[in-house]
């Protein structure tokens, strides 16, 4: 959703306690290969989760189920009280979830700044290149380059951002849709440990905020020392979920990672 012309740019979005996330036997194949398979999954509302598993366990497909990249086989995801199982990726954007990808995408050669408008559902291509801006779409692009620390790059073009300057544009962008549950899909990859700090530190403080995440990394010091609830996938369904210390020392956990 857009803020109002009465919303300071800043301002946590209109969550209630009962907004939360769930999927209900969410299942995928392709092929012969069940690649997410009867996943019942309940995110903890207002927390930070963490989604974790061997390569191959189905974790992004998950991530591409509940965002509406790809339709399931069967099952279902709830979002609140409604079903958004079969929303387009825009209409579940526009519900309150926002979403990075493995891959991070931005148009390389617009400007910093430029990515950021073209984020906002009403803000058309055309308008954008004949420079027309909305100013306080602009006021508040500016603002979430700050929150990420690139707003002096705003008029650079993003190709030559570096790889880690380029996911935070990615995760800046992301809030330009106000949303209320952030589905970041290894926010760490490929970024340096300063960088991994300061993502840690911008999505405890958008926690506190009001803001639910939902975190897939590989990073398993980053996963432990950020969630607050850690679900761990193999062979496509959920084999355990609870707080970080008992997750790590769960014997299903240990035997799929290290088969022991």
């Amino acid at each position: 959703m857009s803020t109002s012309p009465s919303t300071s740019p800043g301002t946590s979005p209109g969550t209630s306690p009962s907004t939360s996330l769930r999927t209900e036997g969410l299942t995928k194949a392709f092929g012969g290969v069940t690649a997410v398979n009867g996943a019942t999954v309940e995110l903890l509302h207002g927390k930070i989760n963490g989604l974790i598993g061997p390569n191959g366990s189905g974790k992004t497909t998950f991530f591409n189920l509940v965002t509406g990249m790809i339709r399931p086989d069967s099952g279902r995801t709830l979002y609140g009280d409604r079903e958004i199982t079969r929303y387009s990726p825009h209409r579940i954007a526009h519900a309150g979830l926002g979403r990075t990808f493995q891959l991070c995408r931005v148009f390389p050669r617009m400007t910093v700044l430029e990515n950021m408008l073209v984020a906002v559902r009403r803000t058309r291509l055309r308008e954008l290149l004949a420079g027309s801006h909305d100013r306080g779409e602009v006021e508040r692009a500016r603002h979430w380059l700050r929150r990420v620390g690139i707003d002096h790059l705003e008029h650079a073009e993003a190709r030559n951002l570096s790889y880690g300057q380029q996911k935070l544009l990615e995760l800046a962008a992301v809030f330009m849709g106000d949303p209320e549950l952030v589905l970041l899909d290894e926010p760490a990859g490929g970024v340096n440990p300063a960088l991994i700090e300061r993502i840690v530190t911008l999505v405890r403080e958008l926690n506190q905020e009001g803001r639910t995440f939902l975190v897939v990394e590989h990073n398993m010091d980053m996963v432990m020392g950020m969630c607050d609830h850690v679900i761990v996938f193999d062979r496509g369904a959920p084999i355990a979920a609870g707080p970080p210390a008992v997750v790590q020392n769960d014997p299903r956990v240990l035997e799929a990672y290290l088969g022991v």
